[in-house]
Order: structure tokens, then sequence, then C-alpha cells
């Protein structure tokens, strides 16, 4: 069992100031593979101490040795691609093949699309030609603390670390607890490139340790969270006594609305778009709205899918899905396929308990659920397992009407061939994305909700902008 106790803080591993061990449980196996520590408040302390000394030299480097450096981040990255992807394997249960090329590859794409958009960045800008001597500038926040979840590692590391280097910031992260191993390897990574002491900092802790003394110290200028709509509010409450800015980054119910005019892969494509990850993913489309009309065949797709989908230990290659990430989630998910039962929808495909076959580890039968209406707790509250809840619509009028009724708005979905009625469903559903015919959002759009998903734009020059303060100057000397 590894040990990886220490922290990273002013540029060198670190010993806690108290001892607070928590061992990290592999999924696929339930065995520990680590031991790490939970932080205290005097490791927040020190690692914050260690951003704010570092802030005067970092805010005022030169933006393109700050993209330099990013670009040394990015080769080791690639080069350590493999381990990232172990230890993504051991932590959160990730197959082998997912690991390495979407997991570690969101990552790597991450990274790159900064560089991107970074390269182009103005930070003075003129605020228009009706005022040709007001500039607006983006300057660094200060002191940001970064708080990411297990389901996607490094996807949300590097949303949250890359764009707040780039933007003259200097960081504490505090990666989750359930899976922290490919953070401290990201801490590894960073050190290698050449970060300057205190510009990036690790704690390892809990959220009402670590999470909770990063929201509320005075010298922490802005939290940036991705996790559970929960965590977000207390976040947002601590938060508030020192007027942070807080950016959220929360959980989703996503409505994916098929049409009878849909292609033929529709069903298909959003039924293992919802087990993908195990259904560990906040913008996964679990709640499939179909058209009355192809509304049987469709629930026999999908059950059909989730039948067809191999379920196994993250330790082999292969296009399966591996365990959820714990105990306590398992459970929840179990809880939840019996809530929908109990409630009265139709139970087409998996169910409660252990695949056929397995014994141990933490993983999930694929379910689907058919003829579940939208006051269900299944089609109203976040899963985050491979569960899948089908509610038929009669017009496109109920469609929206049913997509909408949600307390959250992350991602909404939408499969037809009529491009008047893609362009006409984008506008009037509520959520931060929307994504339609399968066609992926392009590269460096900004990842994000409304409601109770968060409001927080993740990505592109909008994630750069996100890390970053305006000010408007008035009286800007143009050929200065």
């Amino acid at each position: 069992m590894a040990d990886r106790r220490k922290f990273y803080i002013g540029g060198e591993w670190v010993d806690p100031a108290a001892p607070g061990d928590l061992e990290v449980i592999d999924p696929s196996t339930e065995e520990p593979v680590a031991v790490i520590s939970l932080g205290g408040q005097a490791d927040t302390d020190a690692a914050v101490a260690a951003a704010k000394a570092a802030f005067p030299a970092w805010s005022q480097s030169a933006p393109a040795d700050r993209l330099a450096l990013v670009e040394k981040i990015l080769a080791v990255y690639e080069r350590r691609a493999p381990d990232m992807a172990a230890a993504i394997t051991h932590e959160m249960g990730a197959p082998q093949d997912m690991s390495l090329e979407d997991q570690v590859g969101a990552g790597s794409s991450h990274i790159r699309n900064f560089i991107t958009a970074f390269r182009d960045f103005r930070f003075v800008r003129p605020l228009g030609d009706h005022a040709p001597s007001s500039m607006t500038a983006w300057e660094p926040v200060g002191v940001v603390g970064l708080i990411t979840p297990w389901n996607w590692p490094m996807n949300q590391v590097t949303l949250k670390v890359i764009p707040a280097i780039l933007a003259g910031d200097t960081c504490i992260l505090k990666p989750s607890e359930i899976a922290p191993l490919s953070s401290m390897l990201f801490a590894e990574i960073l050190d290698e490139a050449g970060v300057p002491a205190g510009v990036f900092n690790l704690v390892n802790g809990d959220g009402q340790g670590v999470g909770t003394q990063l929201s509320t110290h005075p010298d922490v200028e802005m939290i940036s969270f991705t996790g559970s709509t929960r965590a977000g509010i207390a976040i947002s409450k601590a938060a508030a006594d020192s007027l942070k800015k807080v950016c959220l980054e929360l959980g989703g119910k996503g409505a994916n609305l098929i049409f009878a005019d849909a292609d033929d892969k529709a069903v298909l494509r959003g039924a293992r778009h919802c087990f993908y990850n195990s259904g560990q993913s906040c913008n996964a489309p679990t709640r499939m709205l179909v058209e009355r009309s192809v509304y049987e065949r469709a629930v026999e797709t999908a059950a059909q899918v989730a039948r067809d989908t191999r379920v196994a230990t993250a330790h082999q290659p292969g296009p399966h899905i591996g365990p959820v990430v714990s105990k306590a989630q398992w459970q929840k998910i179990q809880d939840m396929i019996q809530t929908g039962i109990d409630e009265g929808a139709r139970l087409v495909a998996g169910g409660p308990g252990l695949p056929e076959g397995v014994n141990r580890g933490y993983f999930v039968r694929p379910t689907v659920f058919a003829d579940v209406t939208n006051d269900m707790a299944i089609a109203r509250q976040e899963i985050f397992g491979p569960v899948l809840s089908i509610i038929p619509f009669d017009s496109e009028e109920e469609a929206v009407r049913i997509a909408n009724d949600t307390p959250y708005g992350l991602t909404s979905y939408v499969q037809s061939q009529d491009g008047a009625r893609r362009n006409r469903l984008a506008r009037q559903l509520r959520s931060g994305m929307v994504e339609m015919n399968g066609q992926p959002r392009g590269a460096g759009s900004a990842f994000g909700g409304v409601k109770q998903s968060g409001r927080a734009r993740e990505g592109g020059v909008m994630g750069l902008e996100e890390f970053m303060d305006s000010k408007a100057i008035s009286g800007w000397d143009r050929d200065a």
C-alpha cells in the first residue's frame, strides 16, 4: 500500500501538521491501495500563506512566461499519461482503456484548449469605438481555492489549475479525499515542469475540514468548486462572510428529447451516454423523453443497450464499464433503484444488487425504467449511477415543459432531423448547454449550467475570465 501522506506546499512535499490517516480504496477490489493524510487548519494556513507570498511576483509575471510554463506542463503530463491512467483506475474505478483515452485525455484536451485561448487573450481591451479612451482590463483574482470531485479527476483539475496559473493567480488544490492519487501525481508533474514555489499547492482533506477552511479563509479571494449541489450551497454560505468570488459547477439531471424523426442511433447513443463512466457524470442524459409514436421501440432499444453493457473490473482492457466509486455511492444507487420500483416505474433492464457472477467490488447493474413520470424521485434526483428513466411525451410543448421541470439546468439534449425545431428548442431549454444529434460542443466551449447546476463557466476564453476580475479604466492613452 502506497504511503501518500505528504502535502505539496511552497514547492516542497511536507508532512502534515498532525496525523489524520485515510485509506484510499480500490472500488474494483474493495482493498486499500494507498494511505493519505487529511489536513487540518495548520496545513491549510501554511498552503494559503505560501500562495499569498507567491502572488505578487506571479501576478506580475509576463503572460508569455506563463504560457511557456503551461506548455511544459502539457509535455510532462502527456509523458506521464500511463501513470496517470493507472492512478485513476485504482482510485475511482475507470476501466484501463477509458482511463487512458478519456479520463487522462480530457485533461490533455483542456490544457491544449487553454493554450490556444490564451495565445489570443487580450488583457486590456477597448470598450468600443464610442469611448476610445475607455478600456477593460482583466487581472488575476489573487489566492484561489480549488475543490475538485472524484468522478472526472483530471478533467476538473485541469479546468481549474491551468486557467488559474495562466491568469496569474496562485492556488491551493483540495482534491476529493476519495480519489486523491491522480491529483498528487499532477502535483509531481507541475513540480517537474518548474512551477514556482507557492504558485500551486495541494492539501488533502474532506469537505468539512480543508474544504470549509479554504471557503472561510480571509486570505483566499476565490473558491472554484465542482461537486454536489448540497455541498455547493454549503460552500456559498461559508464563503459569504468574507465576500469571496464563488464559482460553482454542480449536479445535473439532463433531459434527452428524442422525436419521432430522430436518427436510428439516437436512443442507442443516449443510453450509452447515460451508462458511460458508470453513470458518474453530472452531464449524463439520465432522463430520456421520447415521442409517444416511437416510445415502445425506444424502451426496448434502451433495455437492450443496458443488457449489452458489460460490467467488469477496471483492471483489464475493453469497452466495459467499471464499478462506482465507493460503498456509500453504491448503496445510494441501490436505494434509488428500489425507490423507482416502489414508485411504480416499469423496470425493463437491470435492477438492484450486484451483476451476475460478481461478489465483490462496487458494481451496479445498468438499469432502465420506463413509464416514469417527472414527479418520481428517480426523475428528479441526481442518482450518479447507470440508471436511465424514460418518459413519454405527445407534443413539443409538453417535452419542453417536462425537460425544464427540474431544479437542475446543466445539459439538455435534442434528437431531431428538423433543423428549425432544433434551433427553437435550443433556445427554450433552460440549461447552460444544449447538445443536438450527438454533435459534441466545439473545442473551447464553456462548460456550465444554470439553476441548481451552478453558474460556473469552465473552459476556453470564458474559463480564463472566470479566474480574473475585470477593471474599467477611463483616460487610457492608446498612443503610449
